[in-house]
C-alpha cells in the first residue's frame, strides 16, 4: 500500500511552491481564490498518489472529502478555536473563511484530476 512515486513526489513539490507564493504574495480577485483553490485539491491529490499506491478513484474521493471537511472546519473557525489565528501559516493553510466558491474549485480541481488521469491511463 505505501510506496513513493517519484512523478507525482514531484508535482506535490512544485504545487505546493506554487501554493505557497499564491498565498504568500498574490492578494488578487481571481487566482488566489478561485486558483489556488482549483490547484490545492490537485496537490493532494498528488501527495496521496506520491505515498500510496491506491486507485485514482479513491484517492479522488478521500482528497474531495477531506477538502470539504477543512471548509465546514473554516465555516466553525477552527483556527480560532484551535489557538492559531496569530500565525499567518496557519490561517493560510487552513483557511479561515467557508465559502461554496471554494467546494465547487475542489470540486472541478478533482473532476480534472480524474479526467486528466483516465487519459493518462488510457494511453
Amino acid at each position: 500500500m505505501f510506496r513513493i512515486n517519484k512523478q507525482y513526489l514531484i508535482a506535490t513539490i512544485i504545487l505546493f511552491i506554487v501554493e505557497l507564493f499564491i498565498g504568500f504574495y498574490l492578494h488578487d480577485r481571481i487566482i488566489r481564490p478561485f486558483i489556488g483553490d482549483f490547484l490545492v485539491v490537485i496537490l493532494l491529490y498528488c501527495l496521496v498518489k506520491s505515498i500510496l499506491n491506491i486507485s485514482v478513484t479513491k484517492a479522488a474521493i478521500y482528497v474531495l472529502l477531506f477538502a470539504y471537511f477543512v471548509e465546514i472546519m473554516q465555516g466553525l473557525k477552527i483556527v480560532e478555536l484551535i489557538g492559531l489565528s496569530n500565525y499567518k501559516v496557519a490561517r493560510i493553510l487552513i483557511g479561515t473563511t467557508f465559502s461554496w466558491t471554494d467546494i465547487f474549485c475542489y470540486t472541478i480541481g478533482i473532476v480534472v484530476v480524474v479526467m486528466v488521469e483516465k487519459i493518462r491511463y488510457s494511453k
